[in-house]
């Protein structure tokens, strides 16, 4: 049973930066791609950013590259999302997947498994 939890969402004000963790409950954690994505209000849920089993490849929406950061650590099954500069259009809420193949992915279809996901508000 693979179980997701998030942490680190919360209020931010423009400018600001978040960092967002992702526990995974995964027995070989190397053997799964990991996302995040994310779900604003009457929007469909689009892909913030994933990264392929191995961490050497990531892949990023265009609207947060030279924003934010992806990245694993497969010794702690941690999966992380470094947020900077954060606008008010990144408010969200933000989902943690994995993915029972090694490979990048960027649909959120190619993901088998979902966390509960965190709310990311950004406002002054």
């Amino acid at each position: 049973q693979v179980q997701l939890v998030e942490s680190g969402g919360g209020l931010v004000q423009p400018g600001g930066s978040l960092g967002l963790s992702c526990a995974a409950s995964i027995r070989v954690f190397s053997d799964y791609a990991m996302g995040w994505f994310r779900q604003a209000p009457g929007k469909e849920r689009e892909v913030v950013a994933a990264i392929s089993g191995s961490g050497l490849s990531t892949t990023y929406a265009d609207s947060v590259k030279g924003r934010f950061t992806i990245s694993r650590d497969n010794a702690k099954n941690m999966l992380s999302l470094q947020m900077n500069s954060l606008k008010p259009e990144d408010t969200a809420v933000y989902y943690c997947a994995a993915r029972r193949y090694s490979l990048v992915a960027r649909t959120s279809t190619s993901y088998d498994y979902w966390g509960q996901g965190t709310q990311v508000a950004v406002s002054s």
